[in-house]
Parts: C-alpha cells; structure tokens; sequence
C-alpha cells in the first residue's frame, strides 16, 4: 500500500500558483535532496490536469545530463485526474478522469510504493479534504503575492498536522513537512 507524499512550493500567504516567483530565489541543491528524497521513495506520480500539462512539455524532453530529477519524472509511471477527455502524451501516463476519493484510495492500494504529488492545487485541496494526504511537503518561500490560488481555500475544514520535518535553506526557503494528527475522540 502506497503512502501519498505532496510537494508544493507557496509563498508565505500560502499562494500556490504557477510558482515563477520561485526563480527569483535559486534552488539550494539542500532542496534538491530534499524533494530526492521523496521522489526516492516513489513508485508512482498523481498530478492534475494543469500540472500534468505544465509538466509535460518541461520535463519530457528532459534527459538526466540535463536534471537528475529526468528519468523520475519520465520513467515513473503518472496517473492524471482531470474532468476534460483528453488522450495523455507523455509516456508512461494513465488519465483517471475526474476526482474520486474512492479510486485514489484504490491506487494507493495498488502502488507498491509511494504516490509523489507535486502542485496540483485543486486535487491536493481535495485530498486534504478527504484524508488521503499522508505527508504534506511545503517549501516555503519569502515572499507574498497577495492574490493568487491557495493551497488551502479560505472555507477549507480545519486540519490539525503534526510536524515531522523542518529545514531552513541558504536561499531563504524553509521546508515544513506535516502529516495528519491522530484525530483525538
């Protein structure tokens, strides 16, 4: 039975969007090892439609001369939530149609390994929701963007996490990693 891990990169306001504001920053290779870490222990990648199709064309052609990270994201297995019809055209990738708790709990039944989610808002959003996130990755970055997508949505249920991990890096970015409190009755 797979675990699922989410990785998102969000500002201090917790704006999740198209994270080009993280250029500004560099990437500590401290973070590189981090996010290798989880990928490491990954059998498959769940991504939504607009990540999946933010991915495709920047990864695909990738090699591993060009990023360590290439064969990962090329040669693991994607299964992609998304209500649009649409044919997937990266290798390896698998369209589940529109979100369902019930069959993501399936597909963490079925990896052997862990589920690796990067971005995705709205599906992440969801999971949270349904309690089928098991570790929650934020990488942390100094800045406020005001408006813009946020991971959790202003009238999201309340989630009470447990810190399991914290890290601060050269560049600014703190890495805060959460999984979910043992519910109290």
């Amino acid at each position: 039975m797979g675990r699922i891990l989410v990785h998102e990169f969000t500002t201090l306001d917790g704006v999740v969007d198209a994270p080009t504001w993280t250029f500004d920053f560099g990437f500590d290779p401290k973070m590189g090892e981090t996010i290798a870490e989880l990928t490491g222990r990954s059998r498959a990648i769940l991504l939504g439609r607009t990540t999946y199709e933010m991915f495709e064309p920047a990864w695909s052609t990738r090699t591993a001369d060009d990023d360590p990270g290439a064969p990962f994201f090329n040669d693991t297995q994607k299964y992609v939530v998304s209500s649009t019809p649409a044919e997937p055209t990266w290798r390896n990738s698998t369209i589940l149609g529109p979100y369902d708790a019930e069959a993501i709990r399936r597909l963490k039944d079925e990896i052997e390994g862990d589920v690796y989610v990067s971005g995705s808002g709205t599906l992440v959003r969801a999971m949270l929701a349904d309690g089928l996130v098991d570790e929650l990755h934020l990488f942390v970055f100094p800045l406020t963007r005001g408006t813009g997508p946020r991971l959790l949505a202003e009238n999201a249920a309340p989630l009470t996490l447990s810190l399991t991990a914290c890290e601060a890096y050269d560049n600014g970015v703190i890495h805060l990693g959460y999984a979910p409190s043992p519910q109290k009755g």
